[in-house]
């Protein structure tokens, strides 16, 4: 017996009502026998094709994103492994430019040191409290010791008291080279500097010869002799430089200020003349004193302060040197 069906779908396109014949599953019967112009029969079969085709890409597109995954991580790694290259490389001629560095700085020190020796009686008797012959040949050796490794410019010359008089220098402290870039002003100033620094051989004796004036940081009777002995110094004509903040900067910024070199100021009646060091922490960070890297320095020499206050004086100074780092871009420097 034949069973008739009628198909009625809602659909947007025009309705067509078919009978169809199920006992005869014919060619003609299976085509046309359909809802909306389409059969169900390829509708079944598009679908299947469409799935077989959406496996397939998504297969596809896995195998693509484990090839960009693998590719990726083959490039990271050689990337990482080009810039392990580099930052070996940096570091290794940092390490060489240092050996050079203290090859040079010895090389010079001996025959300086050797005229230094042989001036040394004269100067006591000419010139004992100033020294500036031995200041001098320091300044010599400094240019030939720093020249081949970095270069170093300075601002504000013009407000160097005139004529090497009597004053209180003080700058932040961020290397060993410091010391080395200070002594290109050619001024004759005593630099405060620990006591165990005057046994190294060569260079700790020509500070002793240079009437530099040591230090034991932790003993309070040695820092009251210190400020004694400078603030004689000042009053028979000679300047004095202090690092206030007492020690190297370990990150850059800049540490408190001592009021010792500011006492000796007021005491003396003495101006304090500020100055901002930039740049030589880059070159040889503290605690690296084996490496010297590339690059340059500035000195920036402020204007002469003057006071009646310690803690003022101080507290100016800081100020004059941070507002200086900070407009070069070497950070914040205010701290309680």
């Amino acid at each position: 017996m034949d069973t008739l069906s009628l198909f009625k779908f809602d659909s947007p396109f025009p309705v067509v009502h078919v009978k169809c014949n199920h006992s005869i599953p014919s060619t003609l019967q299976r085509n046309y026998c359909s809802f909306d112009g389409f059969s169900r029969y390829r509708f079944a079969h598009k679908l299947e094709l469409r799935g077989r085709s959406r496996s397939f890409h998504f297969k596809s597109l896995q195998k693509t994103q484990r090839s960009v995954i693998v590719r990726s991580q083959i490039a990271t790694a050689s990337s990482s492994s080009d810039d392990r290259l580099s930052v070996e490389g940096v570091h290794l001629g940092s390490r060489v430019r240092g050996i050079c560095f203290y090859a040079v700085t010895a090389m010079t020190a001996i025959p300086l040191f050797a005229a230094m020796l042989l001036v040394h009686p004269f100067v006591m008797i000419l010139d004992r409290h100033k020294r500036r012959l031995h200041h001098m040949i320091a300044k010599i050796w400094a240019i030939f010791t720093i020249s081949p490794f970095y270069r170093f410019e300075f601002e504000g010359l013009d407000n160097l008291p005139p004529g090497d008089a009597p004053a209180v220098y003080v700058s932040n402290h961020q290397s060993f080279l410091d010391t080395y870039t200070l002594l290109t002003l050619g001024r004759s100033f005593k630099f405060i500097s620990k006591t165990s620094i005057f046994v190294i051989p060569i260079i700790g004796w020509a500070m002793f010869l240079m009437g530099l004036i040591p230090l034991r940081r932790m003993d309070s009777s040695s820092q009251l002799e210190c400020l004694k002995r400078c603030m004689d110094c000042v009053r028979k004509g000679a300047s004095v430089f202090f690092f206030p903040e007492g020690t190297r900067s370990k990150d850059g910024k800049l540490g408190a200020f001592k009021k010792g070199a500011f006492t000796v100021a007021v005491k003396t009646e003495a101006p304090v003349v500020p100055i901002t060091l930039l740049g030589t922490r880059k070159l040889m960070p503290a605690g690296m004193e084996g490496i010297l890297n590339s690059g340059s320095v500035k000195v920036v020499i402020h204007k002469p302060l003057r006071g009646k206050n310690a803690e003022v004086l101080c507290n100016e100074s800081r100020s004059v040197i941070a507002d200086t780092l900070i407009s070069h871009y070497y950070g914040t420097h205010y701290s309680d």
